[in-house]
């Protein structure tokens, strides 16, 4: 592609790109956590309708997905959990077709006082606008879809099959992208638009989800004593597990990818509840851990190492020694992924079209990098045999407070999808 087309390209999304601030801030006003995605996914699915795509949108059936490589345990009902594609048929049937994926579910927003602004009320503020998942990933859904418009408004549309996929659960499982690819949905290449700060991710880590139930003894809290504190009993454990988290970290165990990551394996205690009356020893606690893996480490393996650490550490606890601590998985249970093992002629063939894109729109090389995250990009590449390039906007604040994301990042990853389209898939005329 000459410089001309190129800059054609990236002034069409110039043209278009107050319409795609505006679709972002309407699409930030529905608060789709896990649960309530189905107002943002009719959203979702009148724009994709209102630009002529065929549009399949379907409710998950657990049963279709639950014996697949990569599935994670559910959490909560399914009822609402619907994905949309939209699907763009080419004339040409170049090879380069592409899946376009994206997620539609927002993390919890948290307590409202600590937001500067109402979550879910945006706001622009210089070159940033503001709310919960603007940036993860609302922000990357918009890049896909007006990377898109930008080239039919220029009166083409791409030489192969793209499918535009805005799908559920990516923050706690992954399921929507699965049932995906149980639905069919595959293709020679993926971008993923998370909000990495314009970098090619080269590798993420996996992650296990699981929660431990302790047991205590109650009692009086006049006779202390006599009881077991079940939620004092959890502080020890929770120390075994960072000295695990420590061992798994160590040069020795580390994917090469991460080499020079400072501590790229995290364990979290997310949440912890415990007992029923504060003068009353709890008789019972649970504590939500996530814990990050590498890529190719196993997970039946990981799963088993854990238990052993909680069950040795619970034999230092009188009570706990004969009421070992129960173990249950939920939520991710997500191997880690290398898009730099991928040695392909697809994986190299994306991978170049997209650093000639992001060179050409912003001046630089493109920065591989890996992170200490997980994202769908997985499933795509570990049990599709097809490369996932996840690469998007700048963001700040993501899970946080004043989440936030970069108005003229957005711009350049739009201008650099676009291109990245036409390198990929080739254009021809509507």
């Amino acid at each position: 592609m000459d410089k001309a087309a190129q800059s054609q390209i990236m002034s069409a999304v110039d043209d278009l790109f107050d319409e795609e601030v505006g679709f972002l801030a309407e699409l930030t006003k529905h608060p789709s956590t896990r649960g309530n995605e189905q107002s943002a996914q009719s959203f979702m699915a009148d724009a994709l309708n209102n630009r002529s795509f065929d549009v399949d949108r379907w409710q998950i059936d657990v049963a279709d997905i639950q014996g697949l490589p990569g599935f994670s345990p559910v959490i909560g009902n399914y009822e609402d959990a619907v994905n949309v594609v939209g699907s763009h048929h080419s004339r040409s049937k170049g090879k380069g077709s592409l899946i376009l994926n994206g997620h539609i579910d927002v993390v919890p927003e948290g307590p409202l006082d600590m937001w500067d602004q109402p979550p879910y009320e945006p706001h622009v503020d210089g070159d940033w606008m503001y709310g919960r998942g603007v940036g993860d990933m609302k922000a990357g859904l918009a890049c896909n879809l007006f990377a898109l418009d930008a080239l039919r408004s220029l009166g083409f549309a791409p030489a192969a099959d793209v499918y535009f996929q805005s799908v559920v659960e990516e923050e706690c499982t992954g399921n929507g992208a699965l049932a995906c690819l149980q639905r069919g949905y595959k293709a020679a290449a993926v971008l993923i638009p998370e909000p990495f700060a314009e970098d090619l991710i080269t590798a993420q880590v996996g992650v296990i989800w699981f929660q431990v139930h302790l047991k205590g003894l109650p009692t009086h809290v006049a006779y202390a004593g006599d009881g077991a504190n079940a939620i004092e009993a959890a502080i020890p454990l929770i120390n075994a597990l960072h000295k695990l988290e420590e061992k798994w970290n160590g040069p020795e165990h580390r994917h090469g990818d991460f080499a020079h990551v400072h501590h790229p394996l995290n364990l979290n205690i997310g949440k912890i509840q415990g007992g029923d009356w504060t003068s009353s020893v709890p008789a019972w606690c649970v504590f939500d851990v996530r814990m990050g893996v590498f890529p190719g480490q196993d997970l039946e393996l990981a799963r088993a190492e854990i238990e052993a650490v909680l069950t040795d550490a619970a034999q230092d606890n009188a009570f706990l020694r004969n009421n070992k601590p129960a173990i249950v998985y939920h939520g991710f249970q997500a191997e880690g992924y290398a898009l730099s093992e991928d040695k392909s002629e697809e994986a190299k063939g994306s991978i170049s079209a997209l650093e000639t894109a992001h060179e050409a729109v912003t001046g630089n090389r493109l920065d591989h990098v890996a992170i200490t995250a997980t994202t769908d990009a997985r499933f795509f590449g570990l049990y599709a045999n097809t490369p996932a390039l996840v690469y998007g906007p700048r963001a700040e604040s993501i899970h946080g407070f004043n989440e936030r994301v970069s108005l003229e990042s957005i711009r350049r990853v739009t201008q650099t999808t676009a291109l990245f389209i036409a390198n990929w898939c080739g254009l021809e005329s509507l």
